[in-house]
């Protein structure tokens, strides 16, 4: 029985590694590139164009749900309204260049843009519900603290939340500079957020497909009820985006349906216990109470309406979900695999980093 947890862990692994490389090589693009600046100049309004810009201007970035609580106050507290803020903050957690791609990897390309598409109406629908509240104005521009904003998820030590945008340092000048500081963020900082969250994942999976019988799952009614337990579930249960997906994997591979699976998809990453705390503070208890039931119904209704797509167009997701994997190379998956142990693993990578600058030195 271990040795098929441990089977079943490393094929996932191996899966997901080539395409949590070049994830995290677009994020590095993504946050060289996208200035806080210019996220602060396009999430403005209350109206329907307001919020879907901030769902989608949040949605590619390199985030965690922590992550995104010190930018988004930071952009509400700049004037932004409040329905753009909500949307970016659910957004920018919900999915993510990283995430995408190993959902393409673990779930197949069905399951990667409904999981795009879901992250993006949640985050529309949401905010333009919080849109309507009022209450709490918002406070002086000043970032929140660290203290106050990440309390919980994938936070980490100070320079982690340093970098998620209480103080960024000063960009490097030239387009290589920012090149450079956003890959080194990405394999840095990023990595070292999400990693222990994966090998959570990438664990919990594991045992899910290897304990848990199939019958069991199977056994569940993929019906509103159990949906819904799945979205009251995720919203407290933080789980990064990127973490989240080989979890969702195990589920769909035991026996849930594709719109369950969506469900723990949306629901999970998209918010926190920090996230709640933060809002109630700066928005207040109207807007909180419109924001957990603009989650709840969009991430069910969003479950429901898959089920029915995938049986009216008669698709077998567990199946196309294989075929993606049987598409990388054994080889490919081991090499990806060892570069991100290399660079995730601290003392390795300090290691490497030390002989680099040995070499350049020498030259």
């Amino acid at each position: 029985m271990v040795m098929h947890i441990l089977q079943e862990i490393l094929g996932l692994a191996l899966a997901a590694a080539p395409w949590l490389l070049l994830g995290l090589m677009a994020a590095g693009a993504v946050k060289a590139w996208v200035p806080e600046a210019l996220m602060r100049r396009w999430v403005g309004g209350d109206g329907f164009a307001g919020v879907a810009r901030g769902a989608v201007i949040g949605a590619p970035l390199p985030l965690c749900s922590c992550g995104a609580i010190p930018t988004g106050i930071t952009l509400y507290r700049g004037g932004a309204g409040r329905g753009p803020t909500t949307a970016f903050m659910i957004g920018t957690p919900g999915i993510g260049v990283d995430s995408l791609a190993v959902s393409y990897a673990l779930l197949g390309p069905f399951m990667m843009l409904a999981r795009a598409l879901g992250a993006v109406v949640t985050a529309i629908a949401t905010g333009l519900l919080v849109g309507f509240s009022r209450g709490v104005a918002p406070a002086a521009v000043d970032a929140p603290s660290g203290a106050a904003a990440c309390t919980g998820g994938c936070c980490g030590d100070d320079a982690s939340v340093h970098d998620h945008g209480h103080a960024p340092a000063p960009s490097p000048a030239g387009p290589g500079g920012r090149l450079r500081a956003g890959l080194a963020y990405a394999f840095t900082e990023l990595l070292d957020d999400i990693g222990p969250w994966i090998l959570g994942g990438l664990i919990l999976a594991g045992v899910l497909v290897g304990l848990v019988p199939d019958a069991w799952w199977a056994g569940l009614e993929n019906g509103p009820f159990t949906l819904l337990l799945l979205s009251l579930v995720g919203i407290p249960l933080y789980i990064c985006a990127t973490a989240a997906t080989p979890v969702a994997a195990g589920l769909l591979a035991a026996g849930l349906s594709p719109g369950a699976v969506l469900v723990f998809l949306l629901a999970g990453p998209v918010t926190s216990l920090a996230t709640l705390g933060v809002l109630r503070r700066e928005m207040g208890n109207a807007a909180l109470g419109l924001y957990l039931g603009g989650i709840v119904a969009s991430t069910v209704a969003l479950g429901l309406g898959l089920d029915l797509l995938v049986g009216a167009l008669g698709l077998d997701v567990p199946a196309q979900a294989g075929a993606v994997r049987e598409l990388t190379p054994a080889w490919l998956g081991w090499a990806a695999l060892a570069v991100l142990l290399a660079v995730g693993l601290r003392p390795l990578r300090r290691g490497l980093a030390g002989l680099g600058r040995r070499l350049a030195l020498a030259e």
